[in-house]
Formats: structure tokens, C-alpha cells, sequence
């Protein structure tokens, strides 16, 4: 059963949060993942306005999802966003067929 990440990002520096960027997309395939919104406009229906970048990732699974999480590849990533995001990221199960 698929699983998605959703990561929201308050960011404070752009400039060195592109280093973070750079080192994702590589670790989230590894995992089996691929990207279905990465930043993109947001439109808030419902709600306090959304002003975080939003990210949404879809795993082949929970497990894959949290195997990317705890792998080396994305722990070396996670310095480069420390000190310019603030960040929430979540992992819900898909519906399966």
C-alpha cells in the first residue's frame, strides 16, 4: 500500500536551503519514491492560510517512507536545511486498491 510524506517548510534562507534541495531527490528515489508536489503554488480553501512550502512524496510503502527517513544518504541531507527551515513532516497510509 502506497504511504505519503508531507513535509511543510517554513523557509529562511533560500539560498542555503537550495543545498538541502540538491541532495533530496536522490535519496527519495533510492526508497522507491517520487515526488507528486514539490513547492508549487498553494491555494488554502478552508483555513488559516498555508505559507509553508509543501511537499508531497509517494512511497511504495510506510515502511519505505521511514526507510528513507533513518538512511544515511538523507541524514547527510538534513544539516544542509537545519539552520535555514523550520519543518514538519508527516507519513500517512495510502488506501489500498
Amino acid at each position: 500500500m502506497p504511504a505519503y510524506l508531507i513535509y511543510r517548510a517554513h523557509v529562511h534562507d533560500a539560498d542555503a536551503y537550495r543545498a538541502y534541495m540538491a541532495r533530496t531527490p536522490d535519496a527519495i528515489a533510492a526508497f522507491g519514491g517520487r515526488f507528486l508536489a514539490r513547492g508549487g503554488e498553494t491555494l488554502t480553501l478552508e483555513g488559516a492560510p498555508e505559507t509553508a512550502r509543501v511537499i508531497i512524496v509517494e512511497f511504495p510503502s510506510l515502511e519505505a517512507a521511514r526507510a528513507f527517513y533513518d538512511s544515511d544518504i538523507y541524514r547527510q541531507a538534513m544539516p544542509f536545511r537545519r539552520d535555514c527551515a523550520d519543518v514538519q513532516m508527516v507519513v500517512v497510509d495510502g488506501i489500498g486498491s
